[in-house]
């Protein structure tokens, strides 16, 4: 690497892929993908993601009064729902909460299915999770009897 006179390093493509590698060598791993918000739509209360298998997504939509970004990917179906969504709520099995709206590294990725209209990409997740809750026979954790 070599240096400019009165500036830090100059930095080559030889560089930039050995940085990209690990210290052995190997290729350092992709960095978490994210669901993305469609151009034209904003996200001011930051995003979060519920997924749930394929087979309820048809099942919670018309149970929702308001379906904002879904995405789809075979296998699971995931709702954009603001940030900090899973405050206080235990999200029923098989649901799975993906803070910052970031993909496991197993899944492909999803397609948007459903788009709503305006600007907020966001369904509303107290009804999201009572329709998850209901599909799934899980009383909601507000709802279940407190033990001493």
């Amino acid at each position: 690497m070599t240096a400019l006179p009165g500036r830090g390093p100059l930095l080559t493509l030889d560089t930039l892929v050995r940085m990209r590698r690990g210290p052995d060598g190997a290729q350092a791993p992709e960095p978490p993908r994210r669901l993305t918000v469609p151009d034209g739509m904003t996200a001011p209360l930051g995003c979060d993601a519920v997924s749930a298998p394929a087979r309820f997504g048809p099942l919670l939509m018309p149970r929702l009064p308001r379906v904002g970004c879904v995405y789809a990917d075979g296998t699971r179906w995931w709702w954009l729902v603001p940030s900090d969504s899973d405050y206080a709520l235990e999200w029923p099995a098989p649901a799975h909460y993906a803070t910052g709206a970031l993909l496991p590294d197993s899944v492909h990725r999803p397609r948007l299915v459903h788009r709503p209209d305006g600007t907020l990409p966001y369904t509303p997740p107290i009804p999201l999770y009572l329709a998850l809750c209901r599909l799934v026979g899980t009383t909601p954790t507000w709802s279940r009897a407190i033990i001493a």
